[in-house]
């Protein structure tokens, strides 16, 4: 199998820690140890893959058993854990974003660029069936030339409650667009190939968080406390992005806000245009014809359900271990432009005008050298 004789360390082992470790396991690696600073945690971890456990990350780092290190904890951890995994000689695979803020971010990608290891970000959206069904047929021209992508992650009400880390700035960084609006801004920049980005503009909001009669009729935030000190992050974005070819993202993304929920992803091109919900198993496409007479031709596509992106993006890390070289997908480089654009949007918001990309470029080469 493909993770066969790969010893697999998870640092971080709430839901997304497990959900990593089954989809390795069942790929063929060997969980063999797991860090989290909760015992109850560490326990059930334990019991449940057969797993040394650790309280913090600098003993798994270095145990001999481990030779990848899957980080799952919040946003502010994970340079510290990524660097000294990297330092270590372990293989990285770091959840979304990847990291807190840019500085952070730069100095996981310097660490990775100077060490021979693996590393990888995590992206999965981008292996879905509905987006490898996408891919197939732009690759054969279907589409044309892309020219503009819209991408849509909306809750109508989701806001995890305030006192959790996603609410706190100091461990999160950010809100809804370091939370869920990065799957969709990766996802753009992705389709589009990471263009060359001229311009971003955007603007964020904190408008739900503090309010007493906050309604959550799902129950979504289970910890909800409007009093709490630690909701200081936005809670919806709206953004637009150019490139140096023309080609533009708008993004919408929030926790909250008075519309009906939205996972759309819709890409215009000069020949046709697709649409399909982010992490979904099935595309619509939109084209036109003279055939017969001028007429709309929208064809359906359905995808293998069992085809899912944490289980692909865990396959393509594997695979770049157990072979030594570096990925193909979910780059260093590629999460680090994220990081960049998500930092643009923020710049923005905060001075009310658009942020020149090439200007934001030679701060962080400036910054680099110092």
């Amino acid at each position: 199998m493909i993770g066969a004789g790969i010893g697999v360390g998870v640092v971080g082992l709430g839901g997304m820690g497990h959900l990593h470790a089954r989809s390795v396991t069942d790929l063929g690696a060997d969980v063999v140890a797991g860090a989290d600073l909760v015992g109850e945690q560490r326990d059930r971890f334990g019991d449940e893959f057969g797993a040394k456990t650790y309280e913090t990350h600098e003993k798994l780092v270095v145990d001999d058993a481990v030779d990848a290190v899957i980080v799952t904890t919040p946003n502010r951890f994970h340079e510290p854990i990524a660097v000294d995994a990297l330092e270590a000689g372990r293989h990285v695979l770091v959840e979304k974003p990847l990291a807190h803020n840019l500085e952070s971010a730069e100095r996981i990608a310097a660490t990775a660029a100077r060490t021979d290891a693996v590393c990888m970000v995590g992206f999965h959206n981008r292996h879905a069936a509905s987006m490898a069904m996408f891919e197939e047929q732009d690759a054969r021209g279907r589409f044309g030339d892309l020219t503009h992508v819209e991408a849509n992650y909306v809750r109508r009400r989701g806001v995890p409650g305030p006192g959790s880390w996603f609410t706190d700035p100091d461990l999160s960084g950010g809100g809804a667009l370091l939370d869920i609006g990065v799957h969709a801004l990766d996802l753009a920049l992705y389709t589009l190939d990471f263009p060359e980005i001229t311009e971003v503009s955007g603007v964020t909001r904190t408008t739900f968080g503090t309010r007493e009669d906050y309604a959550d009729p799902d129950g979504f935030g289970d910890n909800w406390n409007a009093e709490a000190e630690t909701y200081e992050v936005d809670d919806s974005v709206s953004a637009f992005i150019r490139t140096a070819d023309g080609q533009t993202i708008s993004l919408e993304a929030a926790w909250a806000t008075n519309r009906e929920e939205s996972m759309d992803f819709r890409i215009r091109g000069t020949e046709g245009g697709a649409q399909f919900d982010i992490g979904d198993t099935d595309v619509r496409i939109f084209e036109t014809g003279t055939a017969g007479c001028d007429h709309y031709a929208d064809v359906s596509l359905s995808g293998d359900p069992s085809l899912t992106g944490y289980t692909e993006q865990d396959k393509q890390f594997l695979r770049a271990v157990a072979a030594g070289v570096a990925p193909e997908t979910n780059t260093i480089e590629e999460a680090l432009t994220v990081q960049r654009v998500i930092d643009a949007i923020y710049r923005s918001s905060e001075t009310g005008r658009s942020v020149s990309f090439s200007e934001l470029r030679q701060e962080d080469r400036t910054r680099v050298r110092q």
